[in-house]
């Protein structure tokens, strides 16, 4: 129990670190200072009666090229990024800021740039005040060689990849790819390891002290609160919703006459919603990039269709998942956690394409087979939440196409949805 809390707190840490653009830069520049000294050690050992003779000028003169050349470079590179940046926000949506920054390539690349000109100039300033000798120099030269082929690598495929960030394509599929870490691990553990809703008898309702939306709760911080107080928990704000004054974050059944404090800090709050234990928010981000692009000023009906057949994949996934899924014992007897309503993801998932694309007839059929496809997946409420988004899309498709053909191969689409159907 101890072990899943620090694993869990640590991934929440670790991401959030991740998504910090200097934390990889500023590790890298320590590694690199290391590295220039610690080629000093081989001068006290064996190593220096064999090692060969290397000039201190030919050093220098590799040293002062990447000095020169590695600030440039990290220069434009991050004037590169930013400006993906700024397009992922306006192509896509500022929502998907976050995994942008979070690049693995761009800040491997940003990382490799800047400690290379770190290491060019500790390692130059050492050699000109003759503080290695003969094996000392040795080792810097093959670490200089080494770093100068890194960066010639990275250089060459961070161009590839900076053609590619913050494109519309590359947004979606680092979308697709965090809301499917999402929803894996919370289909993997619907109640958080903790026991469902038992029953509608809530207890006492505690409130956040702060506004803002609930980024990740600590439920294994909640069990141990819960057994030292000899209460129950049963958990009301999942990651995602708003904590606000009248809405309650848990409630407590048990002696109410007692401190909340460490029940409220178990419920991490912050200014913006996260992807990380939030699958909801993977679908709602997808949902905006294909309301964005079928709006008057974009008009890019396919980038909708795109997202359709992301949204498929997804719920698919969520469903072989559940298939897979084998029953576990909770680990937190104490807190009580409700599981994710499929008819809430299917309404942040469809209702702005199925609102905004209804005037478009390849949005609304591609919609309508999307949704026939996950009525027919298995399970019964998938089934009843793509029915009844089938017949509310239509409606909205009978109101905004004009051309009878058109509806008429809507309405053929959505035969799946009526309750004649089933």
């Amino acid at each position: 129990m101890t072990l899943f809390m620090s694993t869990d707190r640590a991934r929440f840490f670790i991401n959030r670190l991740r998504a910090r653009l200097w934390v990889r830069p500023l590790t890298v520049c320590l590694l690199s200072i290391a590295a220039a000294f610690g080629a000093k050690l081989a001068d006290g050992t064996a190593f220096a009666q064999i090692a060969p003779v290397i000039m201190a000028d030919s050093i220098e003169a590799l040293l002062s090229i990447m000095a020169a050349s590695m600030l440039v470079i990290a220069t434009f590179s991050v004037a590169s990024m930013v400006s993906a940046y700024a397009s992922a926000a306006s192509t896509a949506t500022p929502r998907s800021f976050t995994l942008v920054v979070a690049d693995d390539a761009s800040q491997n690349a940003l990382s490799t740039f800047v400690g290379s000109f770190i290491f060019s100039i500790v390692a130059l300033t050492a050699v000109k005040n003759d503080y290695f000798e003969t094996a000392g120099l040795f080792i810097l030269f093959v670490l200089t060689v080494t770093i100068f082929g890194t960066v010639i690598i990275t250089f060459v495929r961070w161009v590839d990849g900076i053609a590619r960030l913050g494109r519309m394509g590359s947004t979606i599929a680092k979308v697709e790819s965090a809301t499917a870490a999402a929803l894996k691990r919370r289909r993997a553990e619907p109640h958080l390891r903790g026991t469902s809703v038992s029953s509608q008898a809530r207890g006492h309702a505690v409130f956040a002290a702060d506004v803002g939306y609930i980024q990740h709760v600590d439920i294994a911080a909640l069990q141990a609160w819960a057994e030292q107080v000899d209460v129950r928990v049963v958990v009301a704000a999942l990651p995602g919703v708003l904590a606000a004054p009248s809405r309650p974050l848990a409630y407590v059944s048990g002696d109410c006459d007692i401190d909340y404090t460490r029940l409220i800090e178990s419920f991490e709050i912050g200014p913006i919603r996260r992807f990380d234990d939030d699958p909801r928010f993977g679908l709602v981000v997808l949902s905006e990039i294909a309301g964005r692009a079928l709006s008057p000023a974009v008009n890019d009906p396919g980038t909708a269709i795109h997202i359709t057949g992301t949204l498929l994949r997804l719920f698919t996934l969520w469903n072989d998942s559940a298939a897979a899924e084998e029953e576990q014992t909770p680990s937190y007897d104490r807190v009580e956690v409700p599981a994710l309503s499929i008819q809430d993801m299917f309404d942040d998932a469809f209702t702005a394409i199925a609102r905004d694309g209804a005037g478009f007839v390849e949005v609304a059929l591609r919609l309508q087979k999307v949704l026939d496809s996950l009525a027919s997946i298995g399970d019964p409420e998938m089934r009843n939440a793509a029915e009844y988004h089938g017949r509310l899309a239509l409606k909205r498709a009978r109101l905004a196409l004009n051309v009878e053909e058109d509806l008429k191969l809507v309405q053929d689409a959505a035969q799946f949805a009526e309750p004649t159907a089933s």
